[in-house]
C-alpha cells in the first residue's frame, strides 16, 4: 500500500500522470483496471484527467455520470471511463458489456465509485482511494 498526499488538483494530476506511465508498460492477460473510491469532490475526476493527459487523449475529461461510460480510443487499446455512481447494482455494469471489456489486455479501465460495483471488479484491480483532507489537499492510496 502506498499513500500521497497531493496539495492542489494539479499535483493530483501530476501524480496520475507519473502512474500511468508506470502501468501502461504493464503486460497484462486483462485489462488494466483502476477502481477508484473516495466521497464526491474527492479527486477521482481530477486524477483521471492526469492519467488520461499522460496517455495522450486530447478529449476534454468529463465525469460520465449520465452517460456511465466514456470510451477514448489509444494507438493500443481503449480507454473506459466509467462512473458506477448512479448505478442501482453491478448488473447494470454487466447488461452494458463489462466482462468482455475486462478480459481485453488491449483495454485500460477507469472506473469511479467502484466500491458501488465491487463484486464485480477483478481481483488483479488497483484500487485507489481518495480521502478529502481539507480545501485542495487529498490523500491517495493505491493498494495493489
Amino acid at each position: 500500500m502506498q499513500s500521497i498526499i497531493t496539495e492542489s488538483p494539479k499535483e493530483t494530476e501530476k501524480f496520475a500522470a507519473q502512474l500511468a506511465k508506470k502501468l501502461i508498460n504493464k503486460k497484462n492477460n486483462k485489462a488494466l483496471v483502476l477502481a477508484l473510491e473516495g466521497e464526491l469532490g474527492g479527486g477521482k475526476t481530477t486524477f483521471i484527467k492526469g492519467f488520461l493527459k499522460a496517455l495522450k487523449v486530447i478529449e476534454k475529461v468529463l465525469s460520465p455520470t449520465f452517460v456511465l461510460i466514456h470510451k477514448h480510443h489509444l494507438k493500443s487499446g481503449d480507454l473506459y471511463h466509467i462512473d458506477a455512481y448512479r448505478l442501482k447494482s453491478e448488473k447494470d455494469l454487466l447488461k452494458l458489456g463489462i466482462k468482455e471489456i475486462f478480459n481485453n489486455p488491449k483495454n485500460i479501465v477507469l472506473i469511479e465509485w467502484a466500491d458501488r460495483v465491487k463484486k464485480i471488479i477483478p481481483k488483479t484491480a488497483i484500487w485507489i482511494r481518495f480521502e478529502h483532507l481539507e480545501k485542495n489537499r487529498r490523500k491517495i492510496t493505491i493498494e495493489q
